[in-house]
């Protein structure tokens, strides 16, 4: 396996321990501020355990400060969207994150996108839109502004390695510290703290925060930002499919054509983008 097809199946795990993020937060009978703080507050001693592991010290520079602003964006606006809206609009609307990416990479860093680039982009949201298109007209308003600005700074998080003097890692540490921070006083308003609530937190903050960035981290060192976005395409339709089958929320036909639009366009993406770098190693 080469360098560059480890990093794609990093990024697609990932995503799919992103995924269960939906259905764990929805698990938690607390508010998203205080359930962000827990899960990101054991994340941190996953992640400081693996710094130490690979003895690497955090370092603080301003693009690494933007990363971490861009982890604890991701983390509190998704986690508070899912309590105040449908899982359903929360990830469609944090998965307008590949324009995003898209756009900053052109006005941040001067790269233009490819044509396959934009064209599976187009899929892959039009995938995302059928899969929620029953969804998008519920939940409340705010739910679903906060799911988008999460979606904006979701773009931050794939861009990590390309921002100058970058050390995506530290970002992740910095921006669960600041998560963690913010969060964990709103701790103290929860009553309820009950064996299933503890071990959904702690798989949330184990495996959804901590594996799931240092997973991203590893595979983003060599992918590209635009296709780590597409890759994870796969967390929008897993996250609601989790919800529905555990959670009860109803997934219809529409949203089912919908999956399989977007993994669908996901697959064929990385098919090809395989054959190019065949063709051309450079690339």
């Amino acid at each position: 396996m080469s360098a560059r097809q480890k990093g794609t199946l990093c990024v697609f795990l990932a995503a799919v321990l992103y995924s269960i993020g939906g259905l764990f937060i929805k698990l938690i009978p607390w508010g998203g501020m205080a359930v962000n703080g827990g899960r990101t507050a054991i994340a941190l001693v996953v992640i400081g355990f693996y710094l130490k592991v690979t003895r690497h010290k955090p370092v603080m520079n301003f693009w690494v400060l933007v990363g971490a602003l861009a982890v604890c964006g991701t983390n509190i606006l998704f986690s508070l969207a899912n309590k105040l809206t449908t899982a359903g609009n929360t990830i469609v609307l944090q998965f307008t994150a590949p324009i995003f990416v898209i756009l900053f990479s052109v006005l941040f860093f001067g790269k233009k996108p490819q044509r396959l680039d934009l064209l599976a982009c187009g899929l892959v949201l039009g995938g995302v839109l059928l899969f929620f298109i029953d969804s998008l007209s519920t939940g409340r308003m705010l739910g679903n502004i906060l799911a988008l600005l999460s979606g904006i700074s979701y773009a931050g998080v794939f861009l990590m390695n390309d921002m100058p003097d970058s050390d995506p890692i530290s970002s992740v540490f910095w921006g669960d510290v600041i998560s963690a921070a913010v969060g964990l006083p709103f701790l103290g308003y929860e009553t309820e703290f009950s064996g299933n609530t503890i071990t959904a937190l702690v798989v949330l903050g184990v495996f959804q925060v901590a594996l799931a960035y240092i997973l991203m981290v590893e595979g983003l060192k060599t992918t590209p930002p635009v296709t780590a976005s597409l890759i994870s395409g796969v967390e929008p339709v897993l996250n609601p499919i989790l919800v529905a089958v555990f959670y009860h929320e109803i997934i219809g036909p529409v949203a089912l054509i919908g999956a399989m639009v977007v993994v669908g366009s996901v697959v064929l993406y990385n098919v090809i983008l395989a054959r190019q770098t065949m063709a051309d190693p450079i690339k």
